[in-house]
């Protein structure tokens, strides 16, 4: 689940090891220290014995500009990940939005608000479920009705086969004379809202970032991390390994970062907290609904 964090505790922050690049990253990490210190092994032991007087030729300057075009792909791939995550939570914003409308519409003009919030407390979880790689019901069907599951899972995609069951609710209240053609209109506008944010969510899914600008990151992040030791061993001594740590935490950091929240709809730690989200639609449903109810209560109370 996310990760809910006070920004203002700077302690608690810097401190922290759950969610952080470092769970991850931390083994290459230690394996590119490793390899520094013994670099910097090989440098001390051939310069006592004569065998070494510089350890290459390789100019700092160059490397540095290295280091440079690196930095820069890495802001571009962390912004290319950021985008698709603030992507993701807007379109479940829509989702909670055109949710709350569709139900509190279908509350007050028709007799069968219970059902349409039961049908759209089921669509969000099976989207959830469906965005982490589930394609069945499980979850949803404390509140789809049986027919409604059985349709669902007939579909390769169950919500899609439960925004049918939602669009069919509102042609029956079509029929039967309780909503009128402009509240069909407004109802199919909510329910199409929320259909263009559920192909908003897969195409996130569904498009990683191109494979070639990937590994072009990861293999200049390599190069640049195993050829730094070679360049600053002879000049800084036995703090290469030290500094070695502290770059590849920036680095691999960085681009571990950007791979988890690529996918924004994972379960990792800092992933949207998509069953808050649907938690949060189940509720406002069924308290629209038992509104509803206490009002009808009172109004045969008074008659």
């Amino acid at each position: 689940l996310m990760i809910y964090y006070d920004r203002f505790n700077w302690r608690q922050i810097v401190f922290s090891f759950k969610g952080t690049a470092l769970q991850k990253a931390s083994s290459r990490i230690i394996l590119l220290t490793l390899f520094a210190a013994g670099i910097e092994c090989i440098y001390k032991t051939g310069a006592h014995l004569g065998w070494i007087k510089s350890f290459s030729g390789l100019d700092p300057t160059s490397h540095a500009v290295l280091g440079s075009l690196i930095g820069f792909l890495i802001v571009f791939r962390m912004n290319a990940s950021n985008n698709r995550y603030w992507e993701g939570r807007s379109h479940w914003g829509q989702l909670i939005n055109s949710s709350r409308n569709i139900v509190r519409i279908g509350t007050e003009y028709t007799d069968g608000g219970d059902e349409l919030a039961d049908l759209v407390s089921g669509y969000v979880i099976c989207l959830r479920r469906s965005l982490q790689g589930n394609t069945d019901t499980q979850e949803a069907d404390r509140f789809l009705p049986e027919d409604v599951c059985r349709d669902a899972e007939r579909f390769s995609n169950p919500p899609v086969g439960v925004s049918t069951a939602i669009s069919a609710w509102i042609g029956k209240y079509r029929r039967n004379g309780q909503l009128d053609s402009q509240l069909v209109r407004l109802f199919e506008g909510e329910l199409c809202k929320i259909i263009d944010s559920q192909g908003g969510c897969e195409k996130i899914l569904k498009t990683p970032l191109a494979f070639v600008y990937v590994v072009m990151i990861k293999q200049l992040i390599l190069v640049y991390l195993t050829t730094l030791p070679i360049v600053v061993c002879d000049r800084i001594g036995w703090w290469t390994p030290a500094l070695v740590a502290i770059v590849s935490l920036g680095l691999c950091g960085m681009e571990e970062a950007s791979v988890e929240i690529e996918n924004p709809f994972d379960t990792d730690d800092n992933c949207l907290d998509m069953e808050s989200y649907t938690t949060t639609i189940s509720r406002d449903a069924g308290q629209m609904v038992l509104r509803k109810a206490r009002q009808m209560r009172g109004s045969v109370t008074i008659t």
